[in-house]
């Protein structure tokens, strides 16, 4: 079967998988179910970077690493599930997930630390550095997208904004690098990435843009039910903007994951999605995005309510 096949039979495969947990979460109003997806990632991702990382890090690192960069997700998501749970039953009830997924995630660092102590002539300064590395990434970048799932407002916009713009970047993307980069071809990260031009990366804003006014529209229309006739138009301006500050931040996530391979020395982090490589190409763009989309969407509610 050739590469492009598999590349859009994947592709479809993918999307159809985050679409049904998705429907799921808005139709029974239950983060959990999009939490599974946010589970999946972080094992196979970090799980891939464990192994990208080879003899780098000592098998015991690789355990630790595997079991505290789930754990603190599920710590997260589960506890905040129960206090939202025993809220409903009691207002007084204060949350404290936040803390006890930082307790988690502090504690799997403070393992990995002290192996230099209790494994000191099997364990090195870069040793655990590559160990942290893979702790952190892609995992805490999923709590945040977890965070997003979890937030009391603008959960469900908030999960589209970080998983629909980065498709519409990337295809704007290469529409306008392939007709437009052999008329301005300066590269947007020659030493990275050196088939991605800046011209590319305007696209890429577009792109941003045009999947925001896509958000906006199905957002107000279908999740919300409204005939538009009483919306404030600012959140058009609104969604816009985000779109392109999204579709930015896409931008450096891919980078960021080529330069990581490329200090590796390897073309893909994996082949469980054939034609894509592995979950970590897959969703380098979203750890990223889910970063200013969170962040945003927060401030959102902090400021307006």
């Amino acid at each position: 079967m050739p590469n492009s096949i598999k590349r859009l039979l994947t592709g479809i495969v993918y999307i159809l998988f985050l679409l049904c947990f998705f429907v799921l979460r808005v139709y029974f109003h239950e983060p959990l179910f999009f939490d599974i997806v946010v589970y999946i990632f972080s094992v196979i991702g970090t799980f891939e970077m464990c192994r990208a990382l080879g003899d780098r890090l000592a098998p015991l690192q690789k355990a630790v690493v595997m079991i505290f960069s789930t754990g603190f997700i599920v710590c997260y998501t589960v506890s905040d599930s129960i206090y939202k749970y025993l809220q409903s039953l009691d207002g007084s009830v204060v949350n404290y997930s936040p803390n006890l997924a930082f307790v988690v995630f502090i504690a799997g660092a403070a393992i990995l630390f002290g192996m230099l102590v209790f494994r000191h002539e099997k364990t090195s300064l870069s040793s655990v550095a590559y160990s942290m590395l893979a702790y952190c990434y892609p995992s805490a970048f999923l709590l945040v997208l977890s965070g997003c799932n979890h937030m009391p407002d603008y959960s469900e916009i908030g999960i589209l904004f970080a998983l629909v713009i980065c498709p519409f970047s990337d295809c704007f993307a290469y529409m306008f690098g392939k007709y437009l980069g052999k008329f301005l071809p300066a590269k947007l990260a020659p030493n990275i990435s050196p088939n991605k031009t800046l011209i590319g990366g305007a696209g890429g804003l577009i792109g941003g843009a045009a999947g925001a006014v896509c958000l906006f529209f199905a957002y107000y229309g279908l999740l919300r039910g409204s005939d538009f006739s009483d919306l404030h138009w600012a959140n058009l301006v609104f969604f816009i903007a985000l779109g392109v500050l999204t579709s930015a931040f896409t931008e450096l996530g891919d980078l960021v994951e080529s330069a990581v391979k490329r200090k590796l020395g390897i073309k893909d982090m994996g082949k469980i999605l054939p034609g894509h490589g592995g979950i970590l190409d897959r969703i380098d763009s979203t750890l990223y995005a889910s970063l200013i989309v969170c962040f945003v969407f927060v401030m959102r509610i902090m400021t307006f309510g």
